[in-house]
């Protein structure tokens, strides 16, 4: 499903942002990325796309979607130009492809503006389009960065339960994110990065230990385990 083995990772030679970073992410599990600002969260998911010339190690990849911190979208296309690409460059059955887009345009609230251009939505909406190509995909792993950014709550809760239909479904979820106290409740496994280096990865339960903490929330933990950080 994914196994990262990263021995080094930067933006050139001689600038190492990350040494010494291994996890692995397996069927139906959703493991939280997380660390504070600057971390390397956003360097280790670059690596595992394979995008950075300057890296040291080994990453083993199934077949993936990916949804970005910042929405990228093609020039001059509207949405339905959007998914009507996505299903040609998949050579997805068009019947099915356009039943599940319409059902998830359906539940975004996005059915209205199938013809207008994503580039002139607001940013939550943008974070809806994205989102979507990334379930009309049907990966056998999702790499999301920062995926609550712009959602409204109830938009979070429509993603939270397809995030939960899709584990069920035996997808694997490599979820980077902020929000500790939805991390808590949602994922199952956690890779806690702190100035390139991998802190811990484990259960609650694991980063409880290693903080000194056996009650404390993940926000508490976190906030130990990296308080050396300003």
């Amino acid at each position: 499903m994914l196994v990262v083995n990263i021995e080094q990772a930067g933006y050139s030679e001689g600038s190492e942002v990350l040494k010494d970073i291994h996890f692995s992410i397996n069927p139906g599990e959703l493991v939280g990325l997380i660390g504070p600002n600057g971390a390397g969260k956003s360097t280790t998911v670059k690596s595992i796309l394979g995008i950075l010339t300057n890296f040291t190690g080994t990453v083993d990849v199934s077949d993936y979607s990916y949804v970005p911190e910042r929405p990228i979208f093609y020039d001059r296309a509207t949405l339905w130009e959007h998914i009507d690409f996505l299903q040609t460059i998949l050579e997805a059955d068009e019947e099915e492809f356009r039943e599940r887009a319409g059902e998830l345009l359906e539940i975004f609230q996005l059915t209205e503006v199938i013809h207008h251009y994503p580039d002139s939505f607001s940013k939550g909406m943008q974070q809806k389009v994205m989102l979507i190509l990334a379930f009309l995909r049907k990966p056998d792993l999702y790499i999301i960065d920062e995926p609550f950014m712009g959602l409204d709550p109830k938009a979070t809760r429509i993603l939270l339960n397809l995030l939960e239909e899709e584990k069920k479904k035996g997808a694997g979820i490599l979820m980077s994110t902020h929000v500790l106290d939805t991390a808590e409740k949602r994922c199952d496994r956690f890779v806690l990065i702190s100035e390139g280096r991998l802190v811990i990865q484990g259960s609650l339960s694991d980063i409880q230990d290693k903080a000194g903490l056996l009650d404390g929330s993940l926000f508490d933990c976190f906030d130990k385990l990296t308080e050396h950080e300003s």
